[in-house]
């Protein structure tokens, strides 16, 4: 008991010297877990991470990994057998894959270009980034937030040795829990209360068996030639998918979409906390890494809302799009469909959007994985 005393003494002696940092790095663990308990935003990460963040913050403990990213614990460990080689992100993609149906992107292909034009506040924030002094690795890495797809965040980010993974993931994975709270006012602050209430029938085609088998296989072909650096990453996704669709393997599908997803996303979780010791967490860049990323994830959705407000100058008056579908081109699948359905009836009780903004989310799944590859060869072409 005396020792316990001792103990507790010579830790609160420490504040001075830095032991307080703990205790902020307790309270930032602690408020992700409130987050995902209380709040259930993302609750098979924001949990592990919240929990992760306190384990590696205890008082003469080491888990983690140490500043040349050598395991000093279990936590660095895992953190280098899943994630420094990118295994658990990509295995993830697999469980992602096969959640995903594209059914309503195939049934109408042209959405495709919400899907791209969404990714604009990437690229965006990385020249803003650069601007602000961060090295070129770390802005491509802080911008891939912007797409609000966790996994491609952690493998551009562990692909280009970001010194800030930890940063970086939390507040990838925090922007993705936060859609409803972000997107809505920003698409209210660019639309009209007359074009969030414009109606956009749905007449579903008919998807052949064939076009859903043979889909992922061209998207993995087609990325495969114009962007080499990110076929790994859409090809574990298609790859998913294919299970998804090819219809002799729907034991398996299932096992991708709950057990192995889930399982992999609290190995990720708590893997990530490795990197998230006090005094790597506990710095200026830090803030400015988070403020980065919602500036990426606000021009994101702002990019596909004005795509649409410019499609529709050319579109007779019965045609007009929603633009609030724009703002599902984002990659937090299926959380910015519903958002953005949600507001639809909101306005308008009878204006049903959902099958329309998931033909847009999930070409935003697509097109921010392409776009990391695109970030991550634009940095080895610059670099």
């Amino acid at each position: 008991m005396e020792a316990l005393f001792d103990n507790l003494i010579d830790f609160c002696a420490g504040f001075p010297e830095g032991n307080w940092m703990y205790l902020v790095m307790w309270l930032i663990g602690g408020a992700l877990i409130y987050l995902a308990i209380a709040k259930d935003m993302e609750p098979s990460l924001l949990l592990p991470i919240g929990f992760g963040a306190i384990l590696m913050n205890l008082p003469g403990v080491s888990l983690g990994v140490d500043a040349a990213g050598n395991a000093e614990g279990i936590l660095g460990l895992l953190y280098r057998a899943g994630i420094a080689n990118e295994l658990f992100p990509l295995v993830l993609f697999i469980g992602i894959g096969a959640m995903i149906d594209f059914g309503p992107l195939l049934s109408n292909p042209k959405l495709m270009i919400f899907g791209a034009a969404a990714q604009f506040g990437i690229f965006f924030t990385f020249f803003m980034a650069s601007l602000l002094g961060f090295d070129i690795r770390d802005a491509a890495s802080i911008a891939i937030i912007g797409a609000a797809d966790g996994p491609t965040s952690i493998v551009v980010a562990n692909t280009l040795g970001s010194s800030y993974i930890g940063a970086i993931t939390v507040a990838a994975y925090s922007y993705m829990a936060l859609v409803p709270i972000v997107q809505p006012p920003v698409v209210r602050l660019l639309t009209t209360k007359q074009e969030r209430r414009i109606r956009m029938p749905y007449a579903p085609r008919e998807v052949s068996r064939t076009t859903r088998i043979l889909f992922p296989v061209l998207i993995t072909i087609i990325t495969g030639i114009f962007a080499p650096d990110a076929v790994v990453l859409i090809g574990f996704l298609m790859f998913g998918n294919l299970i998804r669709e090819c219809g002799v393997l729907n034991s398996l599908s299932e096992t991708a979409q709950k057990v192995l997803a889930n399982l992999i996303t609290l190995f990720l979780g708590i893997s990530i906390a490795a990197n998230m010791s006090a005094e790597r967490f506990l710095r200026v860049e830090t803030l400015l890494i988070m403020a980065l990323g919602l500036v990426a994830f606000i021009f994101d959705t702002a990019g596909g809302v004005l795509i649409a407000k410019l499609i529709n100058l050319f579109l007779p008056r019965e045609k007009k799009l929603n633009p609030m579908i724009g703002a599902a081109g984002i990659s937090a699948f299926p959380m910015s469909s519903r958002v953005i359905h949600k507001m639809g009836l909101k306005e308008d009780p009878q204006n049903f959007l959902l099958m329309h903004t998931v033909g847009v989310n999930v070409s935003g799944q697509i097109a921010s994985v392409i776009a990391g590859g695109l970030i991550l060869r634009l940095v080895q072409t610059i670099g």
